[in-house]
């Protein structure tokens, strides 16, 4: 009765066990390579997870089958009726070689197939659509349009090969200047050194008798930071909290370590300028230089001087000098002055005219600039013109003079020089 119990058992169990397997259809075939001789190696099969037709849950997972003689053998769950729909990719291997690769669709059978039964079209799926989701948007992510938000965007002077700094409304901008400057931390710039950074003091005897009782001795500036102080007694390294104290600029001895009679103390540290003439940005000569001369009496360039892009930002004035001269009393000339696509200057001298020299003020704003020209003819007469421009700061920026004869002929109108100077922004120190 026990024994029979216990069939009974084992019998309910393999029961269970293989309804809750999942249906299988076996693909059997023989392979063949393309001379005619059978195939032999190995087939790598990998799959996706899905949901077969009786419900069974498949894993992502992969699967190796041996090929021996050709004889491919092996059982796999239907993916026609799978939700979603399912693939199998197959790679066929042979002396360590991926010779191709094949993609199965495998239908129920009860039946083995065989591999022409199962084989679809690289990239097909056959079976029901796979489930497709929506694009996701930014507002689906918790938190990250808040993170868009605070991040900082470029701004009109930002310019690749710079470094980089934040400007009034918290964007990134390009530091101005040339190329061997010094930023400082409120975004200008300036030849390194003519800033409020650290000076170096070396080998300075401290002020103070040197008697063996006076105990006080004062420097000539605050050390900055005061671990920078190095104070030496007759070429020994004397020691902090041990055999001084300093407090501001004055070094006051403890009594053991108090300078004798001949002694000879050095004192060497950093401190911070505190002078306000080494604050001040320096004025650059962008370009200063004689020009072309021309007898021609269509428009020529005579001179030109370009502006690195991002040199210039808000707060920044170009200012341009410049002097044509005019030999022979013949005919009149005609001259122009442009700063980017923006003609500054156009004016005409008369035959008789030796000359014509003005300048030119570019103030750069944030939104925008403003022009404001002068010119002299030998006469003398004044002209004064003022207007507004929108050049792209961010790209070169050339600085065009140009000039012609009324119609060409034996005078000359020359170009003698000109000059163009950046006067950098500079906050009040």
């Amino acid at each position: 009765m026990l024994n029979l119990k216990r069939t009974l058992l084992a019998a309910m169990a393999a029961a269970t066990l293989a309804a809750a397997q999942p249906a299988l259809t076996m693909i059997q075939d023989t392979l063949y390579r393309a001379d005619g001789t059978r195939f032999n190696g190995t087939l790598f099969i990998t799959w996706s997870a899905f949901q077969a037709g009786d419900t069974s849950n498949i894993a992502t997972a992969n699967l190796t089958v041996p090929i021996v003689s050709g004889v491919l053998k092996v059982n796999l769950v239907p993916t026609t009726n799978a939700t979603p729909g399912a693939q199998y990719n197959v790679t066929f291997n042979s002396r360590g070689i991926n010779q191709f690769t094949q993609v199965w669709a495998v239908p129920p059978s009860t039946v083995p197939l065989r591999v022409r039964d199962i084989l679809v079209s690289q990239g097909s799926v056959v079976g029901p659509a796979p489930i497709t989701s929506s694009p996701v948007q930014i507002s689906d992510i918790t938190g990250l349009q808040n993170e868009l938000a605070v991040r900082p965007m470029k701004g009109i002077g930002f310019n690749i090969g710079r470094a980089a700094i934040i400007n009034q409304a918290g964007q990134i901008d390009a530091a101005s200047g040339n190329l061997s400057d010094c930023v400082r931390v409120d975004g200008s710039s300036g030849p390194c050194g003519s800033g409020a950074g650290p000076t170096f003091v070396d080998a300075e005897t401290p002020q103070g008798m040197v008697d063996g009782t006076n105990t006080v001795f004062t420097l000539s500036f605050f050390p900055s930071p005061g671990s920078s102080l190095q104070l030496e007694r007759n070429g020994l390294t004397l020691v902090a909290g041990v055999d001084y104290l300093l407090a501001a600029n004055t070094v006051t001895f403890f009594l053991n370590s108090v300078p004798e009679l001949g002694d000879i103390l050095t004192a060497s540290y950093r401190f911070a300028s505190s002078n306000p003439n080494t604050n001040f940005a320096a004025s650059q000569v962008v370009c200063s230089t004689a020009g072309q001369v021309t007898s021609q009496g269509t428009d020529t360039r005579l001179g030109t001087c370009t502006i690195p892009a991002g040199l210039l930002t808000a707060g920044d004035r170009l200012e341009i000098r410049y002097d044509y001269l005019h030999t022979g009393t013949t005919q009149g000339f005609s001259s122009t002055v442009k700063v980017g696509t923006t003609t500054v200057m156009s004016r005409n001298g008369a035959a008789l005219e030796t000359a014509l020299v003005g300048k030119v003020s570019f103030s750069v704003g944030t939104a925008g600039q403003i022009v404001n020209t002068q010119s002299w003819t030998s006469t003398p007469a004044e002209a004064l013109s003022v207007g507004t421009a929108n050049e792209d700061l961010t790209m070169p920026l050339t600085i065009d003079f140009r000039g012609n004869l009324v119609t060409g002929a034996s005078d000359l109108l020359n170009l003698v020089d000109f000059t163009v100077l950046r006067h950098p922004a500079q906050l009040n120190p």
